[in-house]
């Protein structure tokens, strides 16, 4: 898929991946939800199909808090407190482990619910605001709302499909 030049174009970006991305979680058997079955964010290291779906959530609760801290004047925290771009494993193993307690279906709800968020936070600029200047560092707004949206909902439908594909 293309990289979103356009609103209209992100938002379709962000519902191909995440219904596609779905539907392959609807293949996951429960039993296995928590089972080490996945190469980890970190190399060397092994995740559960549970642990992916905490590191997405994860990954959206970043975009949703950098905008509301941009709205309400505060200074960014990209990509996270106390996380620096070349720790991004460390912040990986911090969402596994804030969602370690949550069931897969409480899972699935929670990224259905951030995933609808995002979309109504796009829903709110125009494509000005989304691609006309840099947002961060040389990146727009829409890339790095792709960047950590339909980017991940597609690199995390690769690794379910190609375990699914084992099983």
């Amino acid at each position: 898929m293309a990289v979103p030049a356009s609103k209209t174009e992100l938002l379709a970006a962000i519902d191909k991946t995440f219904t596609r991305l779905e539907d392959d979680l609807d293949r996951v058997p429960f039993s296995a939800t928590r089972e080490l079955v996945l190469e980890g964010h970190v190399k060397g290291t092994r995740m559960s199909p549970a642990d992916l779906l905490a590191y997405l959530i994860g990954w959206n609760e970043q975009v949703l808090t950098w905008h509301r801290r941009r709205a309400e004047g505060l200074s960014d925290e990209l990509p996270a407190p106390g996380i620096k771009w070349n720790q991004l494993g460390v912040l990986a193993q911090r969402f596994y482990q804030e969602h370690e307690g949550d069931t897969w279906e409480e899972l699935r709800g929670q990224l259905r619910d951030l995933k609808g968020r995002i979309v109504s936070l796009i829903e709110g600029y125009s494509d000005t605001e989304l691609y006309a200047q840099p947002w961060y560092g040389k990146w727009t707004m829409g890339r790095m709302i792709s960047l950590n949206t339909s980017s991940p909902y597609s690199n995390a439908r690769g690794r379910i499909r190609a375990w699914l594909r084992t099983l």
